[in-house]
């Protein structure tokens, strides 16, 4: 059998310098576990534009459509705000969601004990917390027509369409139940029924995907306002959250922060399995490009690293294995060691990107 195939868009920013640490973690699975990988390399954001005037080649489009996962540094800085909207770096990761389909986005807040006290809320509010949100990610508001800004009258309106089909929120709502039976079984689904008809049609359907199939599955539902205020209260109340393209936006977000630093963070975008039983995929950090420390070694690789273990995952079947590293990452936060900005003020030096990629390294072959 061909060994499963793996396309690396390191981006912009930070995106190659904490990607580096990722290659050497794969390496590392091929030479020490008997797990390797096809890797390919190719740009988007503002290198793609550099070299081909686009954020996206076509071709590296069509790379994407056919690697079993798709791996992203980031995208973006203040050298690309001139351009036109088109050709903005972020176009070139909307073009790969949008374009493989991937509906159904999973971000993960954990935060590490070791972390805990890094987070703006008391240790005892976060201190393992352990959420998923699963947020729909090609539909909703960001893609609705009409869309653009018109002239009525004597002044402009802006205008954009919150919009769902039946079968869009059945698809996302699935990925969150089965994802709830292998996690806490328990899913919350957030909308805004009380003032959308978007938000009266998200519950319905929810609440039928779970009646007709997924009975075994707690389900709860909260209006999306009320779930940013239970996030600040008590965050460890949930453990699925499934919601809307805007609202998982914003949500996700206000979730990141609870673990104290969004360095920490990883995600993965999901769609239908290809012929192969795979999804489609596509991982990346939660955090951006970062241009002010680009190039310094000072950024933080575990939240691509982490979205390298839910490639392990959700892709590859390696459940072990993730496991594997996600404990190394931990092993490494346990023994003390922080990147710049897990900093505190109790004078800890901070250790460069490469010394991280080394600490996780040597946990790993400690696992073994």
């Amino acid at each position: 059998m061909s060994n499963p195939s793996l396309l690396i868009l390191a981006g912009d920013g930070i995106g190659p310098e904490v990607m580096e640490q990722v290659k050497r973690i794969i390496g590392w699975y091929g030479a020490k576990r008997d797990l390797t990988f096809d890797v390919s390399e190719d740009l988007v954001g503002g290198a793609a534009y550099d070299a081909h005037g686009t954020p996206l080649h076509d071709d590296t489009m069509a790379r994407a459509q056919e690697v079993d996962a798709v791996l992203l540094g980031a995208v973006g800085g203040p050298k690309y705000d001139a351009l036109d909207f088109s050709v903005k770096p972020e176009r070139g990761l909307l073009r790969l969601r949008k374009e493989m389909d991937l509906f159904s986005n999973l971000r993960p807040a954990q935060c590490f004990d070791a972390l805990a006290d890094f987070s703006s809320l008391k240790r005892d509010v976060v201190a393992g917390l352990d959420i998923m949100i699963v947020r729909e990610l090609t539909s909703g508001i960001y893609f609705g027509e009409p869309r653009g800004i018109f002239k009525e009258g004597n002044e402009r309106v802006g205008v954009n369409t919150q919009r769902y089909t039946e079968s869009e929120i059945d698809r996302v709502a699935r990925s969150a139940f089965e994802l709830a039976r292998k996690r806490g079984n328990k899913v919350c689904s957030m909308e805004k029924a009380n003032v959308m008809e978007s938000g009266i049609l998200w519950r319905e359907v929810v609440q039928k995907v779970h009646d007709e199939d997924y009975p075994d599955v707690e389900l709860s539902h909260m209006y999306a306002d009320a779930g940013a205020m239970q996030l600040c209260r008590w965050p460890k109340q949930f453990d699925v959250i499934v919601t809307d393209n805007l609202f998982g936006d914003l949500l996700s977000d206000a979730a990141a922060m609870l673990t104290g630093s969004l360095g920490m963070l990883p995600s993965a975008s999901l769609g239908a399995p290809m012929a192969n039983g795979r999804p489609k995929a596509l991982y990346e950090p939660v955090h951006g490009s970062a241009p002010d420390i680009a190039g310094q070694g000072k950024a933080n690789p575990i939240a691509c690293i982490l979205s390298f273990a839910m490639a392990l995952r959700y892709s590859f079947s390696q459940g072990a294995e993730a496991d594997r590293l996600e404990a190394a990452v931990e092993k490494v936060l346990a023994d003390g060691l922080r990147t710049a900005d897990l900093i505190g003020e109790d004078g800890v030096q901070p250790v460069s990107t490469t010394q991280m990629g080394d600490a996780i390294l040597a946990a790993l072959d400690d696992s073994l």
